[in-house]
């Protein structure tokens, strides 16, 4: 039976704690089966007694359990609350949930059932078929609400995922959590841990769901979101955008300075009269040679092959995946200067290898040489 723990901070919260605790108890936690159902109250010593309402309910209910610590901010109550749900009470997954009521109870059960199906993370999502956001919300706040999702999911390029800035998900702890360095999170005394936490549990999730989620207004008080909160989330996203395509950017720079070698070697065997096979064959070999040197001694760095024997076998095996490339560049190119002539040479290279020859070896490369996702 899996064990999951819905991790709740609650600063502050001691008007809706106990409502919370209840609803939970009493009217979801019963409709879930075959799951031990917990829930850990993370508080930072609220001026209000939060802490003490939590207390008076644990001798009621055996799976509540309060974490309280020095106030420190929102993304590290999340991220002591992980660890305690792990370390101490063992959880196979745990669960993002706010205290407030702006994630309704009812969407538990869907998430904890989307779980037990297989997914790694579930995401309760306000932009799909069945979510949404409060009627009652101001139109501005709608489109900000909106729009700052929709920025987010541009820069880190994540298009079938349609709400990254939800703050209701369930992570399956083998194999995502267990492998995120959670007292390393960027910005973890604001809202913007979120995105990178998010960003990190979507790379290692073999499944990612989304659940729909119907996001309801406060109980109590305002919300605790301001601009400093957004610009800061922003300013994760687009760090994480540009870290994501790091190496992808990197790939491309080699691959450009390949095609410069190319062009020049391709123009200078095709004038001392090589045969127009040769000429592309030998061109793309010096180019291959360029790429495979220069990716691995900086694209792939953090995988570098090493010493003689490992380079001189992965080498060849390099040779051997671009033998493809090669192929693919030394046909077209052939066939293209047969039907459109010399003249054409230098135009066919660069549609080459920009719409066969790089995709094809970005894959072989990725999933062969230095294998990586």
């Amino acid at each position: 039976m899996s064990k999951i723990v819905i991790v709740m901070p609650a600063y502050n919260e001691a008007e809706n704690i106990g409502k919370m605790i209840e609803a939970l108890f009493n009217e979801e936690f019963p409709k879930i089966k075959d799951t031990e159902m917990h829930l850990l109250v993370v508080d930072d010593y609220s001026p209000d007694k939060t802490g003490d309402v939590v207390k008076t309910y644990q001798q009621k209910y055996k799976n509540l359990h309060l974490l309280q610590k020095q106030k420190e901010g929102l993304g590290w109550a999340y991220i002591r609350g992980f660890q305690y749900a792990v370390n101490t009470l063992q959880a196979d997954a745990v669960m993002e949930m706010d205290a407030d009521f702006q994630h309704p109870p009812r969407f538990v059960k869907p998430m904890v059932e989307a779980y037990l199906l297989g997914a790694d993370y579930c995401i309760g999502s306000r932009y799909i078929k069945g979510g949404s956001v409060p009627k009652e919300w101001a139109f501005f706040r709608k489109a900000i609400s909106f729009l700052g999702n929709l920025f987010i999911r541009i820069v880190l390029t994540k298009f079938k995922i349609h709400d990254l800035t939800t703050g209701f998900r369930l992570t399956r702890e083998k194999g995502v959590l267990d492998q995120i360095d959670l007292d390393h999170l960027m910005e973890p005394t604001r809202f913007a841990y979120k995105v990178d936490l998010l960003y990190q549990s979507i790379k290692l999730s073999k499944k990612t769901v989304e659940v729909p989620l119907e996001f309801a207004s406060r109980t109590m008080e305002k919300s605790k979101f301001n601009p400093k909160e957004m610009v800061s989330t922003f300013k994760v996203a687009v760090i994480l955008g540009i870290k994501d395509k790091q190496k992808l950017i990197k790939f491309g720079t080699v691959g450009f300075v390949g095609y410069l070698i190319n062009a020049f070697f391709l123009n200078f065997f095709s004038k001392s009269g090589f045969p127009e096979w040769a000429s592309w064959g030998l061109s793309t070999e010096l180019a291959i040679i360029n790429n495979f040197t220069l990716n691995n001694l900086w694209t792939f760095k953090t995988d570098e092959i090493k010493g003689i024997g490992n380079i001189v076998k992965k080498f060849l095996q390099f040779n051997f995946t671009s033998l493809g490339a090669l192929l693919i560049q030394t046909v077209l190119g052939t066939i293209g200067v047969y039907f459109l002539g010399p003249d054409k040479r230098q135009l066919l290279l660069p549609f080459i290898i920009v719409f066969v020859v790089l995709p094809y070896n970005y894959l072989m490369y990725t999933k062969v040489i230095w294998k990586k996702k």
